[in-house]
């Protein structure tokens, strides 16, 4: 296959994102399933639209560095093309420089004109031969500094340096800019883990072991796991570490009664059943009908019983389960600033107004599902976000306001090789920096 087909590929993609908003993990999934590229092809692809992303503003700093037009006059798609081109010079070795610049230049001839393709051809050979002598930006502003080095919006780097201080959010954001590994959960009512891992070892799928779950399995050399005949059948299911950690301090015993209020698309619902051996009953709730068919597809799909869902608001309080419960996950909808590594255009879709409503949001749906558990019940709230004020601060909140709950001690039930200094205090927080895990925080209540 031709490889300038790739590289248009990953051009189209990047400016359907850019330019009309679609979301990357969507648009690469849709566009490469209709593909006739092959296996390698369809890696580059993916990984031409995630770096481009992943390194959006040093690149664009690049541009800015050696175009002669300033850059609100260049047009958008033609910034594309340079884009990608520049992420490939700077980013990918193996790849000539000049079959970079050659095929670039068909691009700008086929959705340019005869000005654009000048243009991109100087500016990439100017790159290609100053890449080494780029310096760095200026570190006098130290915002604008690591904004500019690690592509992070400005008010981004503002937030976690008022969190976490300079070094741990360099270091963060470093951590957000590295390629995550896939990673599957074996379902246990179905499959034992050595028959997943010889099934993947004949798809000619390369694998690793987890980090910190039993269940969990990291793979790579694959854009198309859910094909493989052994997802089919339910043998196991795609979902970070991190996540898998939720299901474990929720630690849910066969028999239980649980409520997840905010399911969908249903990942640690399914998690739970699995680790309660399909005894019990779990309601997952979402707001969105079509968000609990999916749910629902992937219950009869793993072979799940015991999963009941609902459409409910989780801001309301359902009069008909108060304290019935001994379970409750509040997995909270929030600003997912912890999945910058998988997500790779989450960072340019989030503004700083977003975050304001969002912790009263997750307040009002705590206080709701609280009301379900019974005396001993636990409940958990959990977020894909690194947002002080979105986590410990809603649930510092929380404990203020409800004496009849408590923080519980999970340093028992979080693995002894995870890096856990708030466990006894009853606080999970996960970063890519520490954990290579996506972000995340989990906490553990019990209701007295």
């Amino acid at each position: 296959m031709n490889k300038n087909w790739a590289r248009e590929e990953a051009y189209l993609i990047l400016n359907n994102i850019i330019t009309k908003g679609a979301y990357s993990n969507i648009e690469i999934r849709k566009k490469l399933s209709k593909s006739e590229l092959d296996k390698l092809d369809k890696a580059l692809v993916t990984e031409i639209v995630n770096g481009t992303l992943r390194n959006l503003i040093f690149i664009d700093w690049v541009i800015n560095k050696f175009s002669r037009i300033k850059e609100e006059r260049i047009a958008l798609n033609i910034k594309n093309i340079l884009r990608c081109g520049i992420y490939q010079i700077m980013f990918l070795d193996r790849i000539p420089d000049s079959a970079v610049c050659n095929e670039s230049v068909e691009l700008a001839k086929k959705y340019g004109n005869i000005g654009s393709t000048k243009f991109v051809n100087g500016l990439l050979r100017t790159v290609a031969r100053n890449k080494d002598k780029l310096g760095h930006p200026d570190k006098s502003n130290l915002v604008e500094y690591l904004s500019i080095k690690y592509s992070h919006p400005k008010w981004l780097v503002e937030l976690w340096l008022n969190d976490y201080g300079p070094e741990f959010t360099e270091e963060l954001m470093e951590g957000n800019n590295k390629v995550p590994p896939l990673t599957i959960r074996v379902n246990s009512i179905k499959a034992k883990k050595n028959d997943v891992i010889e099934a993947l070892e004949m798809a000619g799928i390369t694998y690793s072991e987890s980090l910190y779950n039993k269940e969990a399995i990291n793979i790579r050399g694959t854009s198309a796991i859910e094909d493989i005949d052994i997802f089919k059948k339910g043998y196991f299911s795609v979902q970070d570490e991190s996540s898998m950690l939720v299901s474990k301090i929720m630690d849910p015993k066969p028999g239980w009664m649980i409520i997840d209020v905010c399911s969908a698309p249903g990942g640690k619902a399914t998690h739970m059943a699995e680790l309660m051996n399909n005894e019990g009953l779990i309601i997952s709730r979402d707001i969105h009908k079509h968000k609990l068919d999916l749910i629902n597809k992937t219950c009869n799909r793993l072979g799940i019983k015991i999963i009941k869902t609902q459409l409910f608001d989780a801001q309301k309080t359902d009069e008909n389960y108060v304290g019935k419960a001994d379970g409750v996950l509040v997995d909270a909808p929030c600003s997912g600033l912890g999945l910058f590594r998988r997500k790779t255009d989450l960072r340019w879709r989030k503004r700083p107004a977003d975050l304001d409503e969002l912790p009263k949001l997750q307040s009002r749906i705590l206080k709701s599902a609280s009301k379900y558990l019974k005396p001993g019940g636990v409940l958990i709230y959990s977020t894909c976000t690194l947002n002080r004020k979105e986590n410990t601060e809603v649930v510092n909140d929380f404990l203020a306001n409800n004496e009849d709950f408590y923080l519980d001690n999970i340093k028992s039930l979080i693995p002894e090789n995870l890096y856990a200094p708030d466990g006894e205090k009853g606080f999970l927080e996960l970063y890519p920096n520490i954990h290579k895990t996506d972000g995340f925080f989990i906490s553990r209540m019990i209701k007295k």
